[in-house]
């Protein structure tokens, strides 16, 4: 009798482990599954694009189950060098045309891909609490002169379009060689919006876009006129060599979808002319 019971107690427990081992299989089987469903693409944008293309990304993200969005945000100077040096990128969007024209040119974008997705506005912003009177380009010129002035933050021309646009602003009004020993320069358009915010320099140029994401922080003082710069336009394409081509095309085409422009002028930017 003792030893049935041994024997019944043992089979159970055998029982119980060839469960174990199913259950253990079946989980496997489904996280190799969920991982090989789990899609993703990479979009390396300007910074001046985070917050609309947050937004945006999470609506691709619905529409699309089982596809995540990963962003890479930054210069788009410094963008074009990591897609050069081999990162693994499907969709780019820079700040100006002379980035992608860079890139176009070098044969690193797929053909036809490329289509401007909105326009900006370069403007000159100072801290919320300045006491600094400025209220146009001019004032900030004479503020030179007079020296009240003596820090200015703009995004380094080299790698930030900002700081490109910001240097024939400069040039514009004449007083590019004046001001070249009072400038700030900062990685990209974000650090100087965080510079004017934290009273770090007197004034800073950035996009109109970037001045409403920290409203109660700085003021935008003037805006720059057309004419003293080249056309702040954004550009969009699918990386040649994407692994993931058709879903960054559909990217690309929530971008420039109708709810893709509401999101965009949500964050302020304007239409493509």
């Amino acid at each position: 009798m003792f030893d049935y019971i041994l024997r019944k107690e043992e089979v159970m427990f055998k029982n119980a482990c060839i469960l174990v081992l199913i259950f253990l299989s079946v989980l496997l089987t489904t996280g190799i599954g969920l991982a090989e469903s789990q899609k993703e693409i990479t979009v390396s944008a300007a910074i001046s694009l985070k917050n609309a293309f947050e937004e945006i990304g999470k609506l691709y993200e619905d529409r699309n189950k089982g596809t995540m969005v990963v962003f890479n945000f930054g210069a788009s100077g410094d963008l074009i060098r990591q897609i050069e040096g081999g990162a693994p990128v499907d969709v780019f969007a820079s700040a100006a045309q002379k980035d992608m024209d860079d890139i176009e040119h070098k044969g690193m974008i797929l053909k036809d891909t490329r289509i401007n997705i909105a326009a900006n506005t370069v403007v000159l912003i100072v801290p919320e609490g300045s006491k600094t009177k400025i209220k146009s380009f001019e004032d900030l010129m004479s503020g030179l002169i007079s020296k009240k002035i003596s820090r200015i933050a703009v995004g380094n021309p080299k790698t930030v379009p900002a700081g490109r646009y910001a240097m024939e602003v400069f040039k514009y009004y004449k007083v590019a060689e004046t001001i070249k020993d009072r400038l700030v320069f900062a990685e990209n358009v974000r650090q100087v919006l965080d510079y004017v915010a934290r009273g770090e320099v007197d004034a800073g140029i950035v996009y109109s876009t970037d001045a409403m994401v920290r409203s109660k922080e700085v003021k935008i003082a003037a805006v720059a006129p057309e004419a003293s710069h080249k056309p702040v336009v954004y550009p969009m394409a699918v990386v040649k060599g994407s692994k993931n081509e058709v879903l960054a095309k559909e990217f690309i085409s929530l971008v420039t979808s109708p709810k893709g422009g509401i999101i965009l002028k949500k964050y302020g930017f304007k239409a493509v002319r």
